[in-house]
């Protein structure tokens, strides 16, 4: 039987085409650290789904659908572990500097929940990213709508990571990658850091995860947990990630897209939201356009498995780690 033409109408664009949003990277390479951020100058009303057992993140509790505020000016990812939260302070140093945020009467304060990654194995574990390198990827988001968004091992995923049931020796170069479709003018798209335990796989063949680099062959992280042949913690671990739509939600809306999304999540990483995992994803709206959510949240699953896959694509070796590209 023929499959319908049903993604007619459908087509792919840059994730820098979705208005309301900028994106910045700033990053220690010798370090293996760094952070990304998301701009909303205008605000965007956001959710955030938290699956995996080991998260480390900042105002996720805020955008709970019975909370307050609906309305973020920022979204930090960053590696470095709990340390790299530090980040947020620098993105709000900076929209506070351009009267951006959440208006308390005697000024603005603004709002710029976050989650982080843990990345310490790679490079020195003395480096993460602070209040510094927050700015500097805030800034370097400035002016950037539109423009081409760096992927690979850069700001959050420049530790990047997966593949990880055998110690590092086994590991995989992880990174950011983003994907974004159209449909009339709604617009839904993805950037992720990878850094899962797991492998990840592309039409269910892996491209990355645990790698017998002196045999040239994938070890497949299932068969090492049925079998029981590892005996190290499972640490360095995480995929954080956001969906942005030009769809017009509300918080609750926004909550079940985010929710929806990690579909993305279990369709890429193999396994996913595991106990050693802080999986998270924030989903946020920029209210251009009316929606549908079920829709947006299909989309959503969609790209970000598409961006999962690109972020391992574009990644580039780093202190030793192999990547997807050393592979070809």
């Amino acid at each position: 039987m023929k499959e319908g033409k049903t993604l007619k109408g459908m087509k792919k664009i840059p994730f820098g085409e979705i208005e309301g949003i900028t994106v910045g990277h700033s990053e220690n390479k010798e370090g293996g650290t760094g952070c990304t951020v998301a701009i909303f100058e205008k605000g965007a009303v956001a959710g955030v789904e938290v699956r995996g057992g080991a998260p480390g993140t900042r105002e996720t509790d805020l955008l709970k659908s019975e909370n307050l505020v609906d309305t973020v000016h920022g979204i930090l990812l960053a590696g470095g572990s709990a340390y790299g939260l530090d980040a947020a302070a620098g993105v709000m140093a900076y929209l506070e500097e351009r009267n951006i945020g959440f208006d308390v009467g005697v000024g603005k304060v603004p709002i710029v929940p976050g989650a982080v990654l843990f990345d310490l194995p790679l490079g020195d574990p003395k480096v993460r990213p602070d209040k510094a390198m927050g700015y500097a990827a805030a800034k370097n988001a400035a002016d950037k709508a539109g423009q081409k968004i760096a992927e690979g091992s850069v700001g959050a995923g420049t530790g990047a990571t997966v593949g990880k049931i055998l110690g590092m020796d086994f590991a995989m170069k992880g990174g950011v990658g983003t994907y974004a479709f159209q449909i009339g003018e709604l617009k839904v798209g993805a950037i992720v850091a990878v850094n899962g335990f797991g492998d990840v796989l592309e039409r269910e063949e892996i491209i990355a995860g645990v790698y017998d680099r002196k045999n040239q062959l994938f070890l497949r992280t299932e068969g090492v947990m049925i079998q029981g042949m590892y005996d190290k913690p499972f640490n360095g671990n995480t995929t954080i990630g956001i969906v942005v739509t030009n769809g017009k939600f509300s918080k609750p809306a926004m909550n079940k897209i985010a929710s929806m999304a990690h579909n993305g999540y279990a369709r890429a990483l193999y396994p996913s939201h595991t106990m050693v995992d802080g999986d998270t994803i924030f989903a946020a709206s920029t209210g251009a356009v009316e929606a549908d959510p079920s829709l947006v949240g299909h989309l959503s699953a969609l790209a970000m498995e598409k961006a999962i896959i690109r972020g391992i694509q574009a990644a580039t070796s780093l202190h030793g780690v192999p990547a997807y590209q050393d592979l070809k």
